[in-house]
């Protein structure tokens, strides 16, 4: 819908170009607690001596537990922050469902998920507080859908969070258009599928054995020497998976990228994402 003058007495609408949901300061405040349980759930293994129990598995169904009302929090307080109505939020469980139904498509072979394109594009338009929420929730569908449940699928949601997250901080969401926005989601897309991959191979590599001694976890050992075998361990049994991830992400934002945006830019109008229109009373013309 096209702007109107004031004075015609016409609604004139201030969000004619979708924009990405803004942050409030609700939404920013779930937002640093879900990443600040998050980054412990992470890292407290590099922090453990030698006697600590290191198996994710205990501690996965306390952090699923923590996510779960940590990304309600989110949407209720972006809902508040923004004034957003019901069809935002089933449009977010709309490409929740997409996402999901992608990944099982690549099946994983050679880390080809067609699923982390769609996560970059919708970040982008959403807003980094939807965005957040998107990724984990349609992690959550696809481990469902898949039947890939197990003490993995939290450290999952929190990795694909905060990968949306990403594509919704980008610089530019209300004046950055075309081949330049494609080509910085694009390079977003290959750091973040690596950053991705690292993180979730943190997860697991703490418990892990009968691995050599130069990439293996050693407890107790300093930080910056474990994190030297940790990249190490990064090199050597994922870089080629984090790399077809990057690929494909690649590949698909710049071939098609810029029809999927204008399509969820559409959608987010019609959903009423920050939308406020005023009305302007009519001009009165002055006594001849």
């Amino acid at each position: 819908m096209a702007d109107r003058r004031p004075g015609q007495g016409r609604p004139v609408n201030h969000a004619t170009q979708a924009r990405a949901v803004r942050l409030g300061p609700r939404s920013i405040a779930a937002l640093a607690l879900i990443s600040g349980i998050g980054v412990i759930a992470f890292g407290w293994p590099l922090l453990a001596d030698a006697d600590s129990g290191l198996a994710h598995s205990a501690d996965a169904p306390w952090l699923f537990a923590a996510l779960l009302p940590l990304l309600v929090a989110v949407v209720v307080a972006t809902i508040a922050d923004t004034g957003m109505d019901a069809k935002a939020v089933a449009m977010l469980g709309v490409l929740a469902a997409v996402g999901a139904a992608l990944r099982p498509l690549g099946a994983g072979t050679a880390g080809l998920e067609p699923m982390f394109f769609l996560m970059v594009l919708s970040g982008r338009v959403l807003g980094p507080g939807f965005g957040f929420v998107l990724g984990s929730v349609t992690m959550f569908a696809s481990a469902l859908l898949t039947g890939g449940v197990g003490p993995w699928m939290p450290f999952q949601m929190l990795s694909m969070g905060w990968f949306t997250m990403g594509a919704g901080l980008l610089p530019g969401p209300d004046r950055l258009r075309g081949r330049a926005e494609l080509l910085m989601l694009a390079v977003y897309g290959a750091v973040a599928a690596f950053a991705y991959g690292t993180v979730m191979n943190l997860q697991g590599w703490t418990y892990i054995g009968g691995l050599s001694s130069g990439i293996s976890f050693h407890p107790g050992d300093p930080v910056q020497e474990n994190l030297v075998r940790f990249l190490a361990y990064c090199a050597a049994t994922s870089f080629g998976w984090d790399l077809g991830r990057a690929v494909l992400t690649v590949v698909l934002t710049l071939a098609i990228g810029s029809t999927v945006l204008k399509a969820l830019r559409r959608a987010t109008r019609r959903a009423a994402f920050e939308a406020q229109v005023t009305f302007e009373a009519p001009d009165r013309v002055p006594p001849g």
